[in-house]
């Protein structure tokens, strides 16, 4: 076994007398770099353990990173003093004890994909793009491709160990599971949409369906389709007109609510549909078809036909990145593709996901109906708007629903159940100087489309909060947010007060926490 001389018991330690630190001080999105005494690179739950002691034994601000997508400050914060870094607890596999896979919350989605599936052919359903990791992907509920036909990942999550700290003060090693005998049970419903950095330091994850039986591990997760079919098509901005552009939104949103039930045939087919500026040329979409489901060819082209009526503009190869999406030329006219494969076209191709100059703002929301016109004509407005002209400005319209809506909206934390589609307002840009442009465009938007509810999306017949996996602390700043609806639940709506009680229970000192943690109750 080989050994490392610089390892203590608790992990590597990096200061600013290291060369390594200014590479490990921020991430993804460089509006935000942290200044901390010291990143804490862990590999064993053991390690983890002696980290966060220390850091309350010394009162110093902890903070934790599983792969530094997280959109806001709430890692890289300067008020933070230790970061705990969990990308060496990347271990996959088959855990006996439990009867379920063991995943590590540094394990990224792609490594999870490329063990899961080639070695037992099965899958968690989680995100798209390949380097963000499990550890704060699943704790915000997790969605991905493949969740109208298998669920959101927690709702396939059996188990999860957190290093908490006690009342007396103690740090230590908590595992809590799905049983509802469990004595932690609270813990694991915290950890399937209660979002991170709010209860403790999750090391691992175990996952196996509700259902699932024998301890074969091919058995205790769903299979994805052994291949999908791919068609990505764009739309030329300068031909669409006003009114094209408002029904080819309309057409979509008023698909998925047609189809956004459990059992629907539908639930096979996944779409995005990328909203950009206008000076990006196109607007993009990119759909996924499982290639075994009865007549797929029929259903995307059903799929593709309705999205197009009323259109004049002919459809076209998508020749241009947008968002995280990469150009997709060869998908003018569908083609099938292995599920691995395809997996990887779409998760590592896009170089944005790699610039180390990336700044980036972030909004969201869930829809449960279709857009009244005020909404459509605010985003036509905005995205029509002359005093910008950034092509890497969009809104994304992505699916929902499916069987992520066969589970109640109690039975995890995650509680936009009967949701159609959700929606993410995402701004990239490089130079500093540009960051009021860029950021006010956002803010600007996102308050029109939702002016009728005080400027984001409240639960109600049409709208339905927002997804804590894209946070945006504007949802708590009575500037932004005028609704009277706190943030917490447009994230977590009836489900808060439980997440309260939670967080007395097993983080009574307030560790964890950060711009939008959750809240301790008061008295």
């Amino acid at each position: 076994m080989l050994t490392d001389p610089l390892r203590t018991r608790g992990g590597i330690t990096v200061t600013k007398a290291d060369r390594q630190y200014e590479d490990l001080v921020s991430g993804l999105n460089q509006r935000y770099v942290a200044a901390p005494d010291s990143i804490r690179l862990v590999g064993t739950t053991e390690e983890v353990v002696a980290v966060v002691q220390e850091a309350f034994d010394q009162g110093k601000r902890l903070a934790v990173r599983s792969s530094g997508h997280c959109y806001e400050d709430f890692v890289h914060n300067p008020d933070v003093r230790i970061i705990l870094d969990m990308s060496g607890m990347h271990a996959v596999g088959y855990d006996p004890r439990l009867n379920a896979i063991a995943v590590e919350s540094g394990a990224t989605n792609l490594r999870t994909y490329q063990t899961l599936y080639p070695e037992w052919g099965v899958v968690v359903p989680a995100g798209f793009c390949y380097s963000v990791a499990m550890g704060g992907h699943v704790s915000g509920g997790a969605w991905g491709p493949l969740c109208r036909l298998h669920g959101l990942v927690v709702d396939h999550l059996y188990a999860v160990e957190v290093v908490v700290v006690d009342g007396a003060g103690r740090a230590r090693a908590v595992i809590g599971t799905r049983d509802p005998k469990d004595p932690n049970n609270d813990l694991w419903w915290a950890h399937t949409g209660g979002g991170g950095g709010n209860f403790g330091v999750v090391t691992r994850y175990w996952f196996r369906s509700p259902g699932a039986t024998g301890r074969d591990p091919r058995a205790l997760l769903p299979k994805p389709p052994e291949e999908l079919l791919v068609s990505a098509v764009s739309w030329p901005w300068e031909e669409l007109s006003r009114d094209e552009f408002v029904r080819l939104a309309r057409n979509y949103a008023d698909w998925h609510v047609a189809h956004l039930g459990p059992d629907d045939p539908a639930r096979a087919l996944i779409s995005q549909l990328v909203l950009n500026h206008r000076s990006a040329g196109q607007i993009g979409m990119l759909v996924l078809v499982d290639a075994s489901a009865p007549d797929a060819e029929r259903l995307l082209a059903d799929y593709l036909e309705h999205i197009g009526d009323g259109i004049s503009v002919e459809r076209g190869a998508l020749t241009r990145h947008m968002g995280e999406l990469p150009a997709l030329p060869q998908f003018a006219a569908p083609r099938r593709l292995p599920w691995l494969k395809a997996v990887r076209l779409l998760g590592t191709t896009n170089s944005v996901l790699n610039d180390p100059t990336l700044r980036a703002e972030y909004k969201s929301s869930f829809m449960r109906a279709g857009f009244p016109d005020g909404q459509l004509d605010a985003l036509h407005e905005h995205l029509t708007r002359e005093d910008v002209a950034n092509p890497n400005i969009s809104v994304q319209l992505t699916s929902y629903g499916g069987r992520i809506n066969a589970v109640d909206p109690a039975a995890t934390a995650a509680p936009h159940r009967d949701a159609a589609f959700k929606m993410l307002w995402q701004v990239f840009w490089n130079d500093p100087a540009e960051d009021d442009r860029n950021i006010g465009w956002a803010r600007d938007c996102y308050r029109a489309v939702y002016a009728d509810t005080g400027g984001v999306p409240v639960p109600n017949g049409i709208t339905d909060g927002c997804y804590v996996n894209y946070p945006d602390i504007d949802l708590g700043d009575p500037r932004f947010n005028t609704s009277g609806v706190p943030w917490h639940d447009l994230y977590y709506k009836e489900n808060y007060p439980r997440l309260q009680r939670i967080k007395a229970a097993w983080d009574p000192h307030n560790v964890f926490r950060h711009g939008q943690s959750v809240e301790p109750p008061t008295a």
